[in-house]
């Protein structure tokens, strides 16, 4: 498994997110194999194996999203053997997953978030402007959790209104920055500046102590400040990501144009946002029907 995970950084260059998911996935896979058929080597498992191990998954009420992503996995990891000549057959290739249930993305209401931005008072400190860059930069770009952390200095073009972004495997795009974050980011570096003169660290986005932002900091931030506009309980950083592709839709951007941004590979993950833009279909409606 170890070759395998290689595999995956080195040459798929997946992101640590996933690798982390994937290695949790195939971890229970194999704790499975030597609790119930006493197989310590994965390759040895058939397709009844795997099948019985889905189904105790099943039988867990897990999330058939879930069930998915841990058949991807095993699918991914068994292609692998196949190609390292460990296997002669696939034994996942007549797995077949549940039909994972659709959820509409989470998104908060565009007057409370610019509410929040425009009115609330953040604290006059390198904290305060930070805490507030973070919101700026997740919801006027639209980026991930993982992008924003990665942001370097060199990354961010404030002539020229944009930013570049590292997004899943390792392809870069350009984003556009908005008045509002190039404003927000010019007070930030000042504070920056003050706070840290001889700045060792590259990286844009730091703690109080000059370390790089990590996954948990932005998580808490944004969740205590999503939670004063939201009773909804979706306060995670992703949301300002859903927030960001769901407003430009509402306001007539094209599609394709939300795909670039968001970094999408294909044209179907962003078409989710399409159920989202509500008030948009009710804009034609009231405009285009006789009886509106």
């Amino acid at each position: 498994m170890e070759l395998f995970f290689k595999y995956l950084q080195y040459e798929k260059r997946y992101s640590p997110h996933t690798m982390l998911s994937y290695k949790t996935d195939l971890g229970q896979f194999a704790e499975y194999l030597q609790t119930t058929y006493q197989i310590t080597d994965a390759a040895e498992a058939d397709f009844h194996i795997i099948r019985s191990w889905l189904v105790s998954l099943v039988q867990k009420d897990l999330d058939s999203r879930t069930i998915n992503r841990k058949i991807a996995c095993l699918r991914s990891y068994y292609k692998f053997l196949l190609r390292e000549e460990r296997i002669t057959k696939n034994p996942t290739l007549r797995i077949k997953p549940p039909k994972a249930s659709k959820k509409l993305p989470a998104f908060v209401a565009e007057n409370a978030f610019n509410a929040l931005l425009d009115s609330f008072e953040f604290e006059d400190s390198f904290a305060g402007y930070r805490d507030k860059l973070i919101l700026e930069f997740l919801y006027g770009t639209g980026m991930r959790l993982s992008e924003l952390i990665g942001v370097s200095h060199a990354d961010v073009n404030l002539p020229g209104g944009t930013v570049k972004v590292l997004g899943k495997g390792n392809k870069e795009r350009l984003i556009p920055l908005n008045d509002s974050l190039v404003s927000c980011l010019n007070t930030y570096l000042e504070k920056k500046k003050s706070e840290f003169p001889d700045n060792p660290t590259n990286r844009l986005l730091v703690t109080n102590k000059l370390v790089p932002l990590y996954p948990k900091f932005v998580y808490r931030t944004v969740k205590k400040h999503i939670g004063m506009i939201t009773t909804s309980g979706h306060t995670n950083p992703h949301v300002l990501r859903h927030s960001f592709a769901t407003h430009l839709l509402n306001k007539g951007a094209d599609l394709n144009a939300i795909k670039d941004l968001l970094g999408h590979a294909s044209l179907a993950a962003t078409q989710v946002y399409t159920h989202n833009s509500i008030e948009k279909l009710k804009s034609i409606f009231d405009k285009a029907h006789p009886k509106a």
